[in-house]
């Protein structure tokens, strides 16, 4: 196939499923330089450890399929412990997906709302159907978790009239959906001592994402930059409000601790 006959290809695929028009104007590099020049981090975030987070010992997560667009083990173990800090904790997520983050938060938190696309909108983002199927599968039949439906970037975060205790930012990855989230959440969702969380910051916790940093950044503000982290073994970024003590990123990374997992499997 020619180059005329692949791009014209190209634009086909992108017409049937839009949403590949990110992937085509993402730019590792590009976003790799802008985080440099602009926020004076080539490398990425400050890491912290996960102990000056939450308390030391075992943590009981799942359900967890271990599938595609799922969290790491201990990026949900980073969310409970959160939760078990905090006394009636107030939990919203943009982004269920099949529901495993808020299935281990919400036996931990008073109340837990959750923020993901209507099905319609899924379907115009070229979204296959048993993937629509699946979302919120794990959480819609919980007691305490809230399922919202609609698109952040022009969801009325206001109308819920209500400050949460922990929030999770895990939408679609892009720097202006992210931006969008971050800045709705720093305006609608907060108080004083709310902890937020955003998941792939990395695409693997040693392998920063680079559009992702920018926008947090970015969405955060100068006056809030400060406070961001990268939490070590995980890809996940966290703004506290508080100081820790940190490490410059640094790559490929020499684990100073490590982690053990016990599975049981259990048929839906």
């Amino acid at each position: 196939m020619g180059k005329i006959g692949k791009a014209i290809k190209a634009l086909w695929w992108i017409a049937r499923k839009p949403v590949l028009l990110n992937r085509v104007l993402t730019d590792k590099d590009s976003w790799q330089t802008y985080v440099a020049k602009n926020l004076g981090l080539p490398v990425g975030l400050p890491v912290i450890t996960m102990d000056q987070l939450v308390k030391a010992g075992s943590v009981s997560l799942g359900p967890m399929t271990f599938l595609d667009g799922g969290s790491l083990p201990t990026d949900i173990m980073l969310l409970a412990g959160l939760t078990d800090e905090m006394k009636d904790c107030s939990y919203f997520e943009i982004g269920t997906w099949r529901g495993e983050s808020v299935s281990t938060i919400a036996p931990r938190a008073k109340s837990c709302h959750t923020l993901c696309l209507t099905d319609d909108q899924m379907r115009t983002r070229g979204m296959h159907e048993k993937t629509i199927e699946a979302h919120g599968m794990f959480s819609r039949e919980l007691n305490n978790v809230t399922q919202l439906r609609g698109d952040s970037r022009s969801f009325d975060f206001a109308s819920l009239g209500k400050k949460f205790d922990l929030v999770f930012i895990d939408g679609d990855h892009h720097y202006d959906f992210i931006l969008s989230d971050t800045r709705n959440v720093f305006e609608h969702l907060v108080h004083e001592n709310s902890v937020v969380v955003w998941h792939d910051y990395g695409y693997q916790p040693d392998q920063v994402r680079f559009e992702v940093m920018a926008a947090i950044l970015d969405g955060v503000g100068a006056g809030r930059a400060e406070n961001v982290y990268h939490v070590a073994h995980t890809k996940c970024a966290i703004f506290t409000g508080k100081n820790y003590i940190s490490r410059p990123a640094e790559f490929p990374v020499v684990p100073e601790e490590y982690y053990t997992l016990e599975l049981s499997r259990k048929k839906l």
